[in-house]
Parts: C-alpha cells; structure tokens; sequence
C-alpha cells in the first residue's frame, strides 16, 4: 500500500499555504492529505483529538501514516505522537519547528496582552517545546539559516536563523536526523530542496545529502 502523509501548517497559516508541498510530496509518490486548524482560536485539545482520529482513518487504508509539520505544525505532530502508542506507524519530519522552545514566541508575550491573545491556545508550546523526544516514531527536522523574518524584528538571535526562528531551538535531543538548508521560515514550504530532504527522511529514516 502506498505511504500517506499528513501536512501541517503553522501559526496564523491555513492549509493552503501547503499547496507546493503538498504537489511535491505526491510526485514523490505519496498520498498527501492537509490538516487544516484554527491554530489560535482552537484549543490544542480539540486539534490534538481531531490529528489523531485523521491519523487512525488513514491508518485503516495504509501501512505507514507520516507526519510533516511546519513550525508549531511540527511541534502539534510530535505532541500528538509521544504518547499514544496506538496510532499507525509512521515517520515525522518537522519543518522549522522550534521544537526546544522558541525565543521569538516568548518575546511576543513578552509585548503584553495582545502577544499572548495572538499565539493562542498553543502558546506554551512554542514557547518551550520539549526537553527531548522519546516517542516510539523516527523524527527528523529541516532547518533553514537565511536571516529573514518576523524574528528580525523582535530580537537578535544567536547563531544561524531562518528569521523567526534559531536552527538551535530546531535541534532536540533524541530526535534520528537533523539537516539545515538555505532558506528562510516561510521559506521551507516551497523550498525544493526542503521537499527533497522530507522525501528522502520518509522513504529512508535519514536525510541526504544537503545541495548547495
């Protein structure tokens, strides 16, 4: 049977800013399917409940359900994933997902009311992430490291950035692969060589070699 994949977006996106992932994932040779939320109005119970209900429909019609998320897309896949043992095998590749936390996030609540009015239910994620993972499935992330974004605006950071948010805040403990490509956050969505690293992480566990 052929893989599925669930896309994910991010915070203040709908699904179809995946419109070139997910053209991408199917010439790939995948079954793709969005996964569109309300990611400040709804609660991250009610998306949590609904991921993982799509994730077992898909289930039913394929050996391997794979999750790809970008940003706090990224960090709703894993938070659905590390403790339900029962869902379908698969594979999660986080785009740009500051999975460690996000710097950016806790300077924007940081601005007062209106900042933590507008991360929403799923503020406290982005804002700290995860320690590490210890989930039963194989998660790999894409980085990007060109400095243009919300994030420039808000603060410096340290090191390489993809503008909203630090490759370090990217890189978890426990996590099997960790690539970084040179583009921005938005970026990461229409970036070919994202889409070709996600393939590759899918099909093989790992990332390939990183062009350019």
């Amino acid at each position: 049977m052929t893989d599925h994949v669930i896309l994910l977006h991010g915070l203040w996106m709908r699904g179809f800013a995946l419109l070139m992932l997910h053209r991408r994932m199917m010439e790939a040779g995948f079954r793709v399917h969005r996964f569109d939320y309300m990611s400040v109005a709804a609660t991250q119970e009610r998306i949590l409940e609904r991921l993982a209900a799509r994730i077992r429909e898909l289930g039913d019609e394929a050996a391997q359900v794979h999750l790809v998320g970008h940003s706090l897309g990224g960090l709703l896949a894993l938070e659905a994933c590390v403790e339900d043992v029962q869902l379908p095998p698969g594979r999660i590749v986080c785009l740009g997902s500051p999975l460690k936390g996000s710097a950016a996030a806790r300077r924007f609540a940081g601005m007062g009311r209106g900042g933590e009015v507008l991360l929403g239910h799923n503020r406290e994620l982005l804002e700290y992430g995860f320690e590490r993972w210890d989930g039963a499935r194989e998660v790999g992330v894409v980085a990007g490291r060109l400095p243009l974004g919300l994030g420039a605006v808000l603060g410096q950071f340290e090191g390489d950035n993809d503008g909203t948010v630090a490759v370090e805040e990217t890189a978890l403990p426990g996590i099997a692969d960790h690539c970084v490509v040179e583009t921005n956050h938005t970026g990461l969505l229409f970036s070919q060589e994202a889409s070709r690293q996600v393939t590759e992480f899918l099909q093989h566990g790992h990332f390939g070699r990183v062009n350019g």
